[in-house]
C-alpha cells in the first residue's frame, strides 16, 4: 500500500488528537491486541510529544482470552479480579484517558457453550459496573478505535486472496477516518461540527416519539421529557472535548423505557461478547422484549436478554444515514463499533445519562422514574435500511418526516 508508513502516522495523530484528546499531564492507557504492535507504538510516541505524563499499554491477545473459557474450572468464570477493577476506577478519578483498540475475532467463541461465555461475561460486567458508570457518564476522556488482524480481516474480506485482506482492512480503516485527507485534524473538526448542527435541529425539536417503518420493522419509540441527542464529540467532567468513537456518524439518545412498541427487525450480523448472532427480531410491548427470534446464535441471543431485568429494554436510539460513508463501501464489517455508524441502530440495555438533563448526577433509581434504563450490558444492534422511513411526532401529536429512503429528510 502506497505511503503506508505516512497514513498510518497520520492514524496515529489523529486519535491522540482528536479521540481522547490528550492534554499535557494527562496519564494514558492503551488496549491493544497483540498484532496492532506497530499502531501500538506510534500512538505512544504520538501521546508523549502530546504531554503525556505516563502510557500504560495492556497488551491483548486472542488465544489468551479463548483458552480460559476453554479450560478453567466452573468457579473461575464467575470471578473476575476485584484489584483490575479497582485500578481502573483509580485511574479514572486520577484524570486519565483510556484509547481501545477494539478489534474483536468475529468467530472467536465459535464452539465454546453461551452459558461459559455469558458466565463469564456476567461476571466482569458486575466487577466493572462503577467503571461503566465512569464511561456512561463521560467522566473521563475515552476514545475506541479499530486496526486490522489477521482473523478479522479474513473475515470481512474473505472474497479476496489472502495476501490482499490486511491491505484492504487498511484502507477501509484509514477512508472511514478521513486520514486521507490532507489535514485529517481539520477534515474531523468540520465533520464534528456537522453533527452539532445535526444533534441542534432534533434537541430544538424536542419530538415525543419516533415511529419506524421498513420490511419487518413496524416501531414506535417514546423519548422522556429532557432527552439530549449527542453526537461527535462529547465534553468529560473536567469539560475536555472527545470522540468516543472512530469513526463515528451517528446522533443519538435515549428512548423512554416503557414507551417502545412494536416490532423491528436486525439488517447487519451482530458481535455479542465474541459470538455471531443474525437475522434476528424483537417484539416490543410497552418497552420491554416479549418475543424475538433469531436464525443464528439463538441461544447466545437468549443469555444476552437473561443477563438481568433492564437486558430487555432498549437505552439508545441513534440515527445514521444509508449513505455515509461506511454504508458506501456495501462491507458487512462484524465489529459494532464500525457496523453501528452505517445504519440506524439501537441499543438494549443500560442508556447513556448524559443523554438526558442532569442524568449524570441521577442514580440508577432516579434514572428509571425519569424514563432512562440501567443494566449491565449495551449492545447495539443495527436495523437501517436503504428503504426505512422514520417519522417524528411533534408535542401536539403531529407527524413529520425525518428520514424517507434510509436518508435524513431534515435539512440541516
Amino acid at each position: 500500500m502506497d505511503n503506508f508508513l505516512v497514513n498510518l502516522e497520520k492514524y496515529a495523530e489523529l486519535v491522540v488528537k482528536i479521540g481522547v484528546n490528550l492534554t499535557k499531564g494527562q496519564d494514558l492507557m492503551i488496549e491493544s491486541p497483540m498484532e496492532c504492535l506497530d499502531l501500538t507504538r506510534l500512538i505512544v510516541k504520538k501521546a508523549y510529544e502530546a504531554g503525556a505524563n505516563y502510557v500504560q499499554v495492556n497488551w491483548q491477545d486472542d488465544f489468551l482470552t479463548r483458552a480460559r473459557l476453554e479450560t478453567a474450572h466452573d468457579d473461575a468464570l464467575y470471578y473476575y479480579p476485584v484489584w483490575y477493577t479497582d485500578m481502573l476506577e483509580r485511574f479514572v478519578e486520577n484524570g486519565g484517558a483510556l484509547l481501545n483498540i477494539k478489534v474483536p475475532d468475529p468467530d472467536l467463541y465459535a464452539g465454546i457453550d453461551p452459558g461459559v461465555i455469558s458466565r463469564a461475561s456476567k461476571a466482569m460486567a458486575t466487577a466493572r459496573s462503577k467503571y461503566q458508570k465512569y464511561v456512561r457518564t463521560s467522566t473521563f476522556s475515552w476514545c475506541l478505535i479499530k486496526a486490522p488482524t489477521t482473523a478479522w480481516a479474513s473475515k470481512v474480506y474473505a472474497d479476496l486472496p489472502e495476501e490482499e485482506r490486511m491491505d484492504a482492512m487498511w484502507d477501509a480503516i484509514f477512508r472511514f477516518n478521513r486520514v486521507y485527507e490532507n489535514d485529517p485534524v481539520s477534515a474531523w473538526r468540520a465533520h464534528i461540527e456537522q453533527l452539532k448542527r445535526v444533534r441542534k435541529v432534533l434537541n430544538d425539536k424536542q419530538y415525543a416519539a419516533l415511529q419506524y417503518r421498513a420490511a419487518g420493522t413496524d416501531l414506535r419509540v417514546e423519548l422522556p421529557d429532557g432527552h439530549i441527542w449527542l453526537g461527535g464529540d462529547k465534553a468529560n467532567a473536567s469539560g475536555i472535548r472527545f470522540v468516543a468513537n472512530m469513526p463515528t456518524e451517528e446522533v443519538f439518545t435515549m428512548p423512554k423505557r416503557t414507551g417502545v412498541n412494536g416490532t423491528v427487525t436486525s439488517t447487519m450480523p451482530l458481535n455479542v461478547n465474541g459470538a455471531l448472532v443474525d437475522k434476528f427480531s424483537f417484539k416490543f410491548e410497552d418497552g420491554k422484549v416479549v418475543d424475538y427470534k433469531a436464525e443464528v446464535g439463538h441461544e447466545h441471543l437468549t443469555r444476552l436478554l437473561e443477563m438481568d431485568e433492564g437486558a430487555r429494554y432498549l437505552g439508545e436510539v441513534a440515527l445514521v444515514p444509508y449513505d455515509s460513508p461506511i454504508s458506501n463501501l456495501k462491507r458487512i464489517f462484524y465489529n459494532t463499533g464500525i457496523d453501528e455508524n452505517a445504519s440506524c441502530h439501537l441499543a438494549l440495555g443500560s442508556c447513556y445519562p448524559i443523554n438526558m438533563k442532569d442524568g449524570a448526577s441521577l442514580s440508577n433509581e432516579e434514572l428509571k422514574v425519569r424514563g432512562g434504563n440501567t443494566s449491565l450490558i449495551h449492545v447495539d444492534f443495527m436495523i437501517g435500511t436503504a428503504d426505512l422511513e422514520i417519522d417524528g411526532v411533534l408535542q401536539d401529536g403531529s407527524l413529520e418526516p425525518i428520514f424517507r429512503q434510509g436518508n435524513w429528510a431534515l435539512a440541516f
